[in-house]
């Protein structure tokens, strides 16, 4: 059995996201593919009850390091419960956020070391990154205005200004550490211009036998 094609969303909360996962999603489904959608923090149950832990605003006492391996524990149960069988059995997993999404928060934005919180999250992992990355890019402050319309802020959505900026700074350390899988989107278009990007990149991947082929770098 062929294996599936893993498609991840980065980005300020606030970018638009969620509004273009449920598109892609709409996009695979009408062309006859199976369509996982899922989220990091969470995915099962126990990783949601850690995302519970991490994002509780009560937990102002909660380290750096233990929110870093909060994050990773999360993860790992996600790949194993969840994302890895999916894969396994061909169908596309559309996740909102993975681990790009720990390197900048905890290892940039908290002082970590990106490096470090990669190499723990390259256990929790198990080899399954995404075919694809789609960071919306948008400056935080706008991202923030959009999000505090919204609905109350968690922990991380709370923490200051200069915090966010110096995860977007992260992000773009991403990009250019992995330029082939991340992919900027301007997230400041209108819905449909990015609708239109994440799709022609996405039909290139189809075309270049990513869904049967490149994803067996997974194995």
């Amino acid at each position: 059995m062929m294996r599936g094609l893993f498609i991840s969303m980065e980005g300020s909360d606030g970018s638009g996201k969620t509004t273009q996962i449920e598109r892609l999603k709409d996009y695979f489904l009408n062309k006859g593919y199976e369509v996982i959608i899922t989220r990091e923090p969470g995915g099962t149950l126990i990783s949601e009850q850690i995302r519970n832990i991490v994002l509780d605003v009560k937990n102002e006492v909660l380290s750096d390091m233990t929110e870093t391996l909060l994050y990773a524990a999360s993860r790992a149960q996600h790949v194993e419960e969840k994302i890895k069988p999916a894969l396994e059995s061909g169908k596309i997993v559309i996740s909102d956020r993975f681990v790009d999404s720990s390197i900048v928060y905890q290892g940039y934005a908290r002082g970590i070391g990106m490096d470090i919180v990669e190499a723990i999250n390259s256990y929790a992992v198990q080899g399954f990154m995404p075919d694809i990355t789609f960071f919306f890019d948008i400056e935080p402050e706008l991202a923030m205005k959009r999000k505090n319309s919204q609905k109350s802020l968690d922990r991380l959505e709370q923490e200051h200004i200069s915090f966010h900026n110096k995860v977007y700074e992260g992000y773009k350390i991403l990009l250019k550490k992995y330029p082939e899988r991340i992919k900027s989107i301007n997230a400041r278009q209108s819905i449909d211009n990015i609708y239109e990007q994440i799709i022609k990149e996405v039909s290139s991947l189809l075309k270049e036998d990513a869904y049967e082929t490149h994803i067996c770098d997974h194995s």
